[in-house]
């Protein structure tokens, strides 16, 4: 007999999914939260600027225009971005499908979220039995060793198993903080002594890796030489053995970029993705600067993704990208 109040396992698990899902949103919402607070130096940038800008008036101008260009210019959307843009604006003005400014922002949300969202590039995928080997590139000082130990808690989380390799042997210091990056997260570690070859050090870690059935392979690499060598020469060495070692490796290149620097941004990633074929673009650092624009550009110009955004120091600060939440974050 059944008791009142008692639950059957049909009812028990439609609440637990409930409670779950209901946990899930909060947790996204807190997110949301979050991200909009640390973007608030690019919204001021933008919507706060193009909020004062269309206040009190009544029509488009020439000259509104201009004040608009500028706006978008200076919040590091650069010249080529900032154009398509006013370009768009231009043409639903002449075509009377844009008449009130009030309706600008709603414009350019809409555009830029465009500009953000297309079809990601087929990428190599590893044969069943293989781990993913992910290359991890960029400049020093852009956040590339902190970026790599909290990528490898994201996969950790996820239930795989990880190794970190200490490609960048030019600097002692980048072996000892990725090292304490995987002791903290918890993953396989493979380094060799200061000045090694970096190419020999992933030849060796893929070895191991395939040998304890590792499913991802985080490679941390140099982003500048103490030597004459050419740093894209060497990351290109690198890119070539990992190849040798495992047909197809490495499966993705990223690039660690400082949100910070603005179009300097743009012009490392034009260099790295001629050298190397980036297929994934981080952007650190975005809670400190009014400069997120850079991120519409880098998606407008080279349709490179972008995979990971920064918002902070803690290690859930490092946050799927979603285009839809960024511009939601700047705009709303």
């Amino acid at each position: 007999m059944r008791l009142f109040g008692s639950k059957n396992k049909s009812e028990e698990k439609s609440s637990t999914q409930q409670a779950a899902s209901q946990e899930a949103q909060e947790k996204e919402k807190g997110f949301f939260t979050r991200l909009r607070e640390r973007l608030s130096k690019t919204r001021n940038s933008i919507t706060g600027r193009l909020d004062r800008l269309v206040l009190g008036k009544k029509e488009i101008t020439g000259e509104l225009l201009d004040e608009l260009e500028e706006i978008l210019f200076t919040s590091d959307l650069g010249v080529e971005t900032t154009q398509a843009l006013i370009d768009i604006v231009q043409d639903k003005v002449a075509r009377k499908a844009l008449k009130d400014p009030g309706k600008l922002k709603s414009t350019l949300k809409e555009q830029i979220l465009e500009f953000l969202s297309f079809p990601a590039a087929q990428r190599r995928t590893p044969e069943s039995g293989e781990p993913l080997v992910i290359m991890v590139v960029g400049v020093n000082g852009v956040g590339k060793t902190t970026t790599i130990g909290k990528a490898a808690a994201l996969f950790k989380s996820e239930g795989n198993s990880v190794m970190l390799v200490a490609a960048d042997t030019f600097r002692a210091a980048a072996i000892e903080q990725l090292e304490i990056w995987s002791q903290r997260v918890g993953t396989e570690f493979v380094k060799q002594k200061p000045g090694a070859d970096p190419s020999a050090v992933v030849f060796d870690a893929l070895e191991a890796a395939q040998s304890r059935s590792i499913d991802v392979v985080l490679i941390d690499t140099a982003g500048r030489l103490h030597t004459k060598k050419n740093l894209m020469d060497e990351l290109e060495k690198v890119n070539r053995v990992a190849g040798k070692k495992l047909p197809g490796a490495p499966h993705e290149t990223w690039l660690v970029l400082d949100a910070t620097t603005g179009q300097n941004a743009i012009s490392q990633a034009k260099m790295f993705n001629e050298t190397l074929g980036i297929t994934d673009i981080i952007l650190t650092k975005l809670d400190g600067t009014a400069k997120g624009g850079i991120v519409v550009g880098i998606c407008h110009q080279l349709k490179l993704p972008v995979r990971y955004i920064g918002i902070g120091e803690k290690i859930e600060d490092l946050r799927p990208f979603d285009p839809k939440q960024f511009v939601d974050a700047i705009f709303d």
